[in-house]
């Protein structure tokens, strides 16, 4: 006999086990938290912009991006795993010095860095790093679809992966690679294309009020100016709205202060695929048509972004040189979708049915490795059981097909 979970049942299973559909987990402990883009074959925007008159993001396909920007907490992570030298770069001493957005403090010398999250107006764990240039991001994106390892910067740890650098830290930027040399698959991880991370951002396809296929003008799925403040309401972002700023609430600067906010602090205020910050807090890398330039392209908006509200808009962008840093300039990750599962993957039991009983094994390996168990319930095979297997057995829920 078929078992139906009653869905405040399945969801407090989830919330025991503390995770929520879509979260992916590489071969390390750095988690990123990913929503599905789909709706393929949208139309462009077409709107002129700040660059001129172009046609943005118009995607055929589906994908998987960031709900949130990388953060302060897990780059501290990938800069202990691989850094303790940092041949490259990966760590610039304005993301201590600077404390309108100070986050990681070094200590040690080189062979021996030690990195550490810093407390500067409160905890800055889950505030977006800032102060990397693309090749950073793009050595971060390797390291995650390496799997997370820890050692010296070569091709296995951050050199090669999604962007072959092999030490590239300056000139032109690199295209995306359409295989991992290390693993012989697509990169589970890379830096959006502008198409991409701009659909994510404003498009819908059911904006307004009757519901037709559009782009807001902000990625809060508004068109009106967004106001700044922290919380549950909607449209609101983290920028100097009316000349106050989001966190401190006045017009004055304050170069001790910290100004940006935890990701996805203005909760009331996602895009309408689930995404948070695409407008205020930071600009965000993004990586154009993947084409080998001298140039990348920012996106987003600043805690102090331009009191009328453009710079956090559709219509702002700029290009800068791969390398450039600011303390206004983070990223966010993106991933190919999801494979469709075959249809009894997650039939742990074999019953011909997924469902509670699957479950009940799913959650009782939650956590493990794959094959320390004598059940398997690493239904995506990427090593671990985790949020992605849940995800898959969600999906295939009720009698095998």
């Amino acid at each position: 006999m078929a078992f139906h979970m009653h869905a405040r049942s399945l969801a407090g299973a989830l919330s025991l086990a503390g995770v929520t559909h879509g979260v992916a987990l590489a071969g390390g402990g750095v988690v990123v938290d990913l929503v599905t883009v789909g709706d393929p074959g949208n139309a462009p925007d077409t709107r002129v912009q700040e660059i001129g008159a172009v046609a943005c993001g118009g995607v055929d396909y589906e994908f998987r991006i960031g709900r949130h920007m990388i953060t302060v907490g897990q780059y501290t992570a990938f800069l202990n795993a691989v850094a303790r030298s940092d041949a490259h770069g990966l760590y610039s001493t304005q993301m201590a010095a600077n404390l309108n957005i100070a986050g990681i403090a070094r200590s040690g010398v080189p062979g021996k860095y030690v990195y550490t999250v810093m407390n500067n107006g409160g905890d800055s764990s889950n505030r977006p790093i800032v102060y990397v240039s693309w090749f950073d991001c793009a050595r971060f994106a390797n390291w995650m679809s390496n799997g997370q390892p820890v050692g010296a910067a070569t091709a296995a740890t951050t050199e090669d992966g999604a962007y072959t650098l092999l030490g590239r830290t300056i000139g032109t930027a690199v295209e995306r690679n359409a295989l991992n040399s290390n693993t012989g698959e697509a990169p589970a991880f890379y830096i959006p294309t502008g198409h991409e991370w701009y659909k994510a951002a404003f498009y819908s396809p059911k904006k307004g009020p009757t519901g037709v296929p559009g782009y807001y003008v902000y990625a809060t799925q508004s068109d009106a100016l967004s106001g700044n403040a922290i919380g549950p309401l909607p449209n609101q972002a983290n920028f100097c709205a009316n000349q106050i700023y989001a966190v401190t609430g006045v017009t004055t600067f304050d170069p001790n202060q910290n100004y940006l906010t935890d990701v996805g602090a203005f909760t009331g205020s996602p895009s309408h695929y689930g995404t948070f910050d695409q407008s205020g807090n930071a600009y965000q890398w993004n990586d154009m048509d993947c084409a080998p330039t001298l140039l990348r392209e920012r996106r987003g908006g600043t805690f102090e972004g331009v009191f009328t509200g453009s710079s956090i808009s559709y219509w702002h962008s700029s290009t800068w040189a791969p390398d450039f840093q600011s303390y206004k300039i983070g990223f966010r990750l993106a991933a190919p979708a999801l494979a469709a599962p075959p249809a009894c993957v997650a039939d742990i039991t074999r019953d011909g049915a997924v469902n509670g009983a699957d479950l009940a094994l799913l959650l009782g390996g939650w956590g493990t490795a794959a094959g320390s168990n004598a059940v398997d319930a690493d239904l995506d095979d990427d090593g671990l059981v985790a949020g992605a297997d849940l995800a898959v057995m969600l999906g295939a829920w009720g009698a095998c097909r």
